[in-house]
């Protein structure tokens, strides 16, 4: 318990030394240019493989589990838009990402703690938490809807063409009638407020891990997979929260 609440209060901490106005602007806004490539556009590959395979596969395992003739096949459409809507495009991409991401943040601010870099910007006077953290937790709260958005349009493009394939007796047209069946807009902007939380999480969880790491290269290794493990707990515990407020 008392070790819970030392790392919340020095967490806490960090954050108001990290949200602080910086001091250069020009110098925030060519290091946020950079980590929005370095951690938003390098991650995008991925999450178009991912979402195309996994749209593809979840219309082929509706299409296998509806056997009942009273359900009509439009259902295989209007489920994979709601499954990719509600939950995998934000939730399950984030938490990839936090593996990803995460490790990524970690790694690299754990690097500069234990080979003193981060030492030398305190004793220049140079608040490291603004400018080491702030600009990968701006970057990615910034660029997570794009990414949210194209996880949402390759997964759905995947199920599209497993509907036009004929995968499992799938028709393109009725899989087409289901994604326009009862669409609710309100899905779109309930699944980017959410990654926006958890693009948040996935980074300052990350960087205080990678800020507060003491040893040498093998304490930074564990201070990443810890940053992946306690971001994803966030994560799963934040859905929760969230999907209670946003949707009930």
């Amino acid at each position: 318990m008392y070790e819970s609440l030392r790392r919340l209060g020095q967490y806490t901490q960090l954050m108001a030394k990290t949200f602080t106005v910086p001091t250069r602007w020009n110098m925030f806004f060519k290091q946020l240019v950079r980590e929005i490539y370095k951690l938003g556009v390098d991650s995008l590959w991925i999450v178009v493989i991912i979402s195309v395979f996994i749209g593809t596969v979840i219309a082929i395992q509706v299409a296998l589990n509806i056997s009942s003739p009273f359900i009509p096949k439009f259902t295989i459409g209007f489920m994979t838009r709601e499954i990719m809507l509600l939950e995998f495009s934000s939730s399950i991409m984030c938490l990839i990402l936090a593996g990803k991401v995460g490790s990524n943040i970690a790694s690299e601010i754990g690097t500069m703690r234990v080979t003193e870099q981060i030492d030398a910007m305190e004793m220049m006077g140079v608040n490291s938490a603004n400018f080491l953290i702030l600009p990968k937790v701006v970057g990615l709260m910034l660029f997570i809807p794009v990414l949210v958005i194209f996880s949402m349009t390759t997964g759905i493009l995947g199920g599209v063409f497993a509907s036009n394939m004929g995968l499992n007796g799938m028709n393109g047209t009725t899989f087409e009638y289901g994604l326009h069946y009862s669409f609710t807009p309100f899905y779109i902007g309930y699944s980017i407020i959410k990654s926006v939380v958890y693009a948040f999480i996935i980074s300052s969880i990350a960087a205080y891990f990678g800020y507060y790491v003491k040893g040498g290269a093998l304490e930074v290794g564990k201070a990443s997979t810890n940053a992946v493990v306690m971001s994803s707990i966030l994560i799963l515990l934040a859905d929760v929260v969230m999907t209670q407020i946003m949707l009930t």
